[in-house]
């Protein structure tokens, strides 16, 4: 097949269009060499796989690249026609055709990337900053879920998504769980290797926490489980980050027990309603240590306008048993929120997964949803940051927070309580090491659509707001979350100067101490730092 004719359905006017939007800002590769990625592809796997349904390029059909490429991907600024694009994508259908792209990625001279969900913060799944050209392998088309109740277990192929996933354990079950994400288009291959923490993580820790087993395919194609790739690599690529060690195929996780009847809840507050911060104080003091069965963030957001504008505080809550029982406890613990029955809102472990996921609830929305691969926010451009809090922020500090806050009108701030499992895993157990000593984490977030022309004033904002933060977080290192990757922590220049001591400063905001052990992997695993972005794990070979 002739792999660079334009499909004859395109005017002439469309293919000008098209011409100077892809060779004009997508790095492409020859005709031949993608002809010979194409025929390698053939030599080295098992089964045939249809190329019109798995293989898309700008020059074949851009209008179905375009499709394919923007399918998955969250954050618009990186879809953007200044950014580099893949030159084309694969779509593999079996394990041994993901084994051959890397061993003719590798052949050829090919630098690839690799993406489940989507979801990564900075785009580095479907995005090269550092290198081009490059191709894209999108695991989509791998999503096999089986479920074994009676074993406790689950086998779930990484394209698969969480909201796919929790649906197919209901399925079986109203009394078993898992604890990951709650956004239901999260990209399971993805979302396991840098920890995953949900609603559950209070009473069974991080998704990263409860994993059996897994597939991955090495940097020489090579195909391993746990047994096969050691334990070494089994502890990096659990919660270590995507996109380092090799390209996860799909993970074998253990299920977990939930009650028949959930109960939810939701008090929001107004700036003014709290304007002494005796509630927000309070959950500082106790949301880490009321029962492990309940989880309680706090949601800041903006309501109102010019003479109105407010700061909103949504206590959002979870616990894992009936509203009688979650009364008794609230008005003992936390007295001040002044939960009533009214709030609480009983129903099943998988009503509560869409419940937390933000769908609508009035009428409810049907768990069917879950199975959409769709955001309840949509796709937005964005940009996040994250800490952690070891101590309850002071009243003054909390004023100028909310200050700062109230200077947009759409952002967006989570508090998530730590404690309870999370206390007692060693933060050496997995990569993910922020646990025991952690009250909450921060995760600070502002969106925009297409038509807002100040992205770079909402950047240069959540940038602000993260620097007058400082005081009142971790420190030595100031600690981040991989999933909500900032590149403004620090990022790899390119595969022939990849600094160790550079890499260092934001590896150990990640991972702490655990960033030695995960590069002294990498150097094992991966010498010639095949697998690699803007913020992967660097073999000391290459520093």
């Amino acid at each position: 097949m002739e792999i660079s004719k334009l499909s004859p359905a395109f005017s002439c006017i469309s293919f000008l269009v098209l011409y100077i939007f892809f060779y004009t800002i997508t790095p492409t590769f020859s005709a031949s060499l993608q002809d010979k990625f194409i025929k390698c592809l053939h030599r080295n796997k098992n089964v045939d796989f249809p190329l019109e349904n798995t293989f898309f390029t700008p020059q074949r059909n851009a209008s179905i690249f375009i499709e394919v490429l923007e399918s998955t991907a969250q954050n618009q600024r990186y879809l953007t026609k200044s950014m580099p694009k893949p030159s084309f994508i694969f779509k593999p259908v079996h394990e041994s055709q993901v084994q051959a792209s890397i061993i003719c990625s590798k052949k050829l001279g090919i630098h690839l990337r690799v993406r489940s969900g989507g979801h990564d913060y900075e785009g580095v799944s479907y995005v090269s900053q550092i290198e081009t050209p490059f191709i894209l392998i999108d695991l989509s088309k791998l999503r096999q879920i089986h479920v074994d109740i009676e074993d406790n277990v689950a086998c779930v192929q990484a394209g698969a998504t969480i909201g796919e996933l929790y649906y197919r354990i209901a399925e079986k079950s109203k009394i078993h769980g898992f604890p990951a994400g709650a956004f239901p288009s999260l990209g399971i291959g993805g979302h396991i290797t840098g920890g995953a923490y949900g609603s559950l993580m209070r009473k069974y820790g991080l998704a990263a926490d409860n994993v059996l087993d897994a597939k991955i395919v090495d940097a020489n194609g090579k195909l391993l489980d746990r047994t096969a790739m050691g334990e070494d690599l089994f502890w990096a690529i659990r919660g270590g980050s995507g996109g380092s060690f090799g390209i996860i195929l799909s993970w074998k996780i253990k299920l977990v027990p939930v009650p028949e009847t959930l109960t939810v809840f939701t008090v929001t507050k107004t700036l003014e309603q709290d304007a002494r911060f005796k509630i927000l104080s309070k959950w500082q003091r106790v949301a880490d240590k009321l029962v492990e069965e309940l989880f309680l963030r706090v949601f800041f957001t903006i309501a109102g306008n010019n003479s109105t504008k407010t700061v909103t505080m949504s206590y959002i809550g979870q616990f894992l048993g009936e509203k009688d029982t979650l009364m008794k406890i609230m008005e003992k613990d936390f007295p001040e929120l002044g939960l009533t029955q009214e709030d609480c809102i009983e129903m099943s472990w998988i009503e509560s997964i869409v419940y937390n996921s933000g769908f609508p609830t009035d009428p409810p929305s049907s768990t069917e949803i879950l199975l959409q691969a769709k955001s309840p926010i949509g796709k937005v451009y964005f940009k996040a940051k994250s800490d952690f809090a070891r101590e309850p922020i002071p009243v003054l500090g909390l004023k100028g927070m909310l200050k700062k806050f109230l200077e947009e009108d759409a952002a967006l701030m989570i508090w998530t309580p730590y404690g309870g499992k999370m206390d007692k895993i060693p933060e050496s157990e997995i990569p993910f090491p922020h646990r025991n000593g952690t009250l909450f984490m921060i995760q600070y977030y502002r969106n925009w659509s297409d038509s807002d022309k100040r992205s770079n004033s909402h950047i240069k904002w959540i940038r602000e707001l993260y620097s007058y933060m400082t005081p009142y977080v971790s420190s030595n290192p100031r600690q981040a979350y991989v999933n909500y990757r900032d590149l403004d922590l620090g990022r790899n220049k390119n595969n022939s100067k990849v600094n160790f001591i550079e890499a260092k400063i934001w590896g150990a905001k990640y991972f702490k101490d655990n960033f030695n052990r995960l590069v002294k992997i990498k150097t094992k695993i991966d010498p010639e730092n095949f697998f690699r972005h803007e913020q992967s794990i660097p073999p000391l070979c290459l520093s």
